[in-house]
């Protein structure tokens, strides 16, 4: 999932103006609800290193309302999403055995009809346990429509995706409520550096950055991604100038000392959107955070990341509790708007993470069920559940290692 400081406060701040952003800066891209990438790729202005620098202040030790916040934050995009597989269940009739929060040994459980609700110990995640599902079996066995393997196989999909879903949705609704209380960057270029291919390509300040490489921009963060991970491939634009569009194509320059390629340009022009504007906008953070975060698997994918460039529970939770203190010196509208905007780039992440086709994942399971609708039998249960099994077990190995993984970082 994606985060990054200095987002939120200059979006808390808008109405006192804003600074143009460079090409170069600083992103965290968070992936699930227990894995995160840190990258070098967006700024506002400034380095924040200071952040994502372990050294920078001597061992970071997590607030005890920063370890709170973090909780809630997690608490809510796991519940919303275990909520969506549980509202669309019970409106197929399928049996619910447990709504829980957390995982371990039960803290707090009551049973209203068939479900039993519960918090668990450890408040890492969640789960909704269908009758039939992995060979939790409750009711009448292989002639009971109520469970899980004997509901059709679209209502199956229809639970199995409504959890993915409705972290998209929650990200949106958080997404709309930012836009209308902070500013928007729109893709217009401040200024362009002499000697820089942009300047050269013709570029000019004023200009809007409509496309690139036939990728439509909304936002300038999008150009500081594209940016940031172009390897040398060249540029055609699409930028509006006055009421003319124009077409402007030029290669990026190799900067030895940084270790990347530059266009040469700032931009960023902050505006406030209201309305329905505010729709559209909220849709185009969510898109941001979700293409973003594609890519960003796209290069763990190629192994462009490092160990140390991950993050797991620990490491996030140190990053929330990071920008909290980074923060709270604003007051607290910036401090809730900069949560809830790092909620809505968990949600995404959490809701993409959750579809990639890999066991004990939700995307996973729906490999099966597409597997059943082209075949027109199921998987055997026993089977399928083993498979998942193996992946749960792979992703809980991954969890210990991240953490430990953390720690070193973080302290060490």
């Amino acid at each position: 999932m994606f985060w990054l400081k200095g987002l939120e406060k200059r979006r808390s701040l808008a109405k006192r103006g804003r600074r143009p952003m460079s090409e170069l800066s600083t992103v965290t891209h968070f992936h699930g609800a227990g894995v995160s990438v840190k990258q070098n790729i967006y700024c506002s202005g400034h380095r924040t290193s200071q952040l994502l620098n372990k050294k920078s202040i001597g061992g970071i030790i997590v607030s005890i309302i920063s370890i709170i916040i973090f909780l809630i934050i997690l608490g809510v995009l796991v519940m919303v999403h275990e909520l969506g597989h549980f509202i669309v269940a019970k409106l197929n009739g399928i049996r619910v055995l447990e709504f829980c929060l957390g995982m371990g040994p039960q803290l707090i459980k009551f049973k209203k009809g068939e479900t039993v609700y519960s918090i668990r110990l450890f408040p890492i995640g969640g789960a909704c346990m269908f009758d039939g599902e992995d060979g939790n079996v409750e009711g009448g066995g292989p002639g009971d429509e109520h469970c899980f393997n004997n509901a059709g196989v679209w209502a199956r999909i229809g639970t199995v995706v409504a959890g993915p879903l409705c972290n998209f949705i929650l990200a949106f609704i958080f997404s709309f409520i930012i836009v209308n209380f902070s500013a928007t960057d729109l893709p217009i270029v401040v200024s362009v550096t002499e000697g820089y291919p942009a300047a050269e390509a013709g570029l000019l300040p004023g200009d809007e950055i409509v496309s690139i490489n036939g990728e439509k921009v909304h936002l300038y963060r999008e150009v500081q991604v594209i940016s940031q991970l172009n390897q040398g491939d060249p540029y055609e634009l699409v930028v509006r100038r006055g009421d003319e569009l124009i077409d402007i194509s030029f290669s990026p320059l190799y900067v030895e000392e940084e270790g990347r390629y530059y266009m040469g340009l700032t931009g960023g022009e902050y505006v406030q959107v209201k309305g329905l504007d505010a729709l559209k906008y909220g849709f185009y953070e969510v898109r941001y955070a979700t293409v973003s975060t594609y890519k960003s698997l796209l290069m763990m994918i190629k192994g462009q990341v490092k160990t140390d460039d991950m993050a797991g529970v620990v490491g996030i939770a140190n990053m929330v509790g990071e920008t909290y203190e980074a923060v709270k010196p604003a007051g607290l509208g910036p401090v809730v708007l900069t949560m809830m905007n790092l909620a809505s780039i968990l949600s995404v992440n959490l809701g993409i993470v959750n579809l990639l086709p890999l066991p004990a994942l939700d995307g996973g399971r729906l490999v099966f069920l597409l597997v059943e609708l082209v075949r027109g039998k199921p998987v055997p249960p026993e089977k399928e559940g083993l498979v998942h099994t193996i992946g749960f077990v792979f992703f809980m190995v991954l969890m210990v290692f991240l953490v430990f993984n953390d720690i070193r970082n973080i302290f060490f």
